[in-house]
């Protein structure tokens, strides 16, 4: 049941329980109508809203990559810019974009667990998605092979996260985790390996 207090827009509550179920079980496993009880809306108010479930799915991945860009901006113009909350990227180290999730979104929030689930795969979605990344990432950093290498390296985090968490026992996108990862990350790209 959804809040009192929820001031978003029908057609953003519906975006974002489709993203949720999305991350969860994969966008060719979730029908209009799934989508349409999580929202507590029916699947042809749905389709009214968006037209189609393929168009739904445009609309998540394009509300995905909006947030993304986002957050790269503000770390390419500031590293602290993207809360005020304390963070790995106050103590010295520069701010990435695991950081930035960290910094942005709620903890709850399926933005990780849908980049893990599009991001690897064949899905056409997944290869543009990691595309405009690139593009935004390329756009604040001074060489197209070291904003893929560090692209990468922030995505590495996001889409093993629960592989990391279970060798590590501490979740790479919490603030102690992050803080145990940039420490780490900083040291080897300092020093090397050695």
């Amino acid at each position: 049941m959804r809040s009192v207090d929820d001031d978003r827009s029908t057609r953003a509550i519906i975006r974002d329980e489709a993203l949720r179920l999305f991350a969860v079980h994969g966008p060719d496993r979730v029908t209009v109508r799934q989508v349409g009880e999580a929202a507590e809306v029916s699947a042809a108010l749905v389709i009214h809203h968006f037209g189609s479930k393929e168009v739904l799915r445009e609309t998540v991945d394009r509300h995905v990559l909006s947030l993304l860009e986002s957050m790269l901006d503000d770390l390419a113009a500031d590293p602290g810019a993207a809360d005020a909350r304390p963070g790995p990227s106050e103590r010295g180290a520069p701010a990435s974009l695991a950081d930035a999730l960290l910094r942005r979104l709620p903890p709850d929030s399926p933005v990780p667990a849908y980049l893990a689930r599009l991001l690897p795969g064949d899905d056409p979605a997944g290869a543009r998605l990691f595309r405009r990344l690139y593009e935004a990432a390329r756009r604040h950093t001074p060489s197209a092979d070291r904003a893929a290498f560090l692209l990468v390296n922030d995505l590495a985090v996001i889409l093993l996260r629960h592989r990391i968490a279970d060798v590590l026992g501490t979740d790479p996108l919490s603030r102690e985790g992050l803080a145990r990862w940039t420490a780490e990350a900083m040291t080897v790209y300092e020093r090397g390996i050695g």
